[in-house]
């Protein structure tokens, strides 16, 4: 398996020199929360559960760091509704209704 790597406010996975994976997240200064707000997985990856991995790296990062997550990005708030155990970390105003 790529190995997730640790950026500026983001997790991705690299090879051949440029990105096949990232999700990012931005700090909401009112509440510390981490508002994911993007995430990418190329061709060469799709279909292996890339996507789920970065989102599973971000909720661990975040339960270590004690904040909560907002997903803004529809990607990462369909694997909150689909992963239940997210929950501890999904903010409260975290809906995506």
């Amino acid at each position: 398996m790529d190995q997730i790597e640790q950026g500026e406010s983001r997790l991705y996975i690299a090879g051949d020199g440029k990105d096949l994976a990232e999700i990012t997240y931005r700090l909401e200064e009112a509440t510390g929360n981490w508002i994911v707000d993007h995430t990418y997985v190329s061709e060469d990856l799709r279909g292996q559960g890339t996507g789920e991995k970065l989102v599973r790296a971000v909720v661990d990062k975040a339960r270590e760091a004690g904040v909560k997550i907002i997903p803004e990005c529809p990607y990462a708030a369909k694997q909150f509704e689909r992963h239940k155990e997210y929950g501890d970390v999904l903010s409260g105003d975290g809906s995506s209704s």
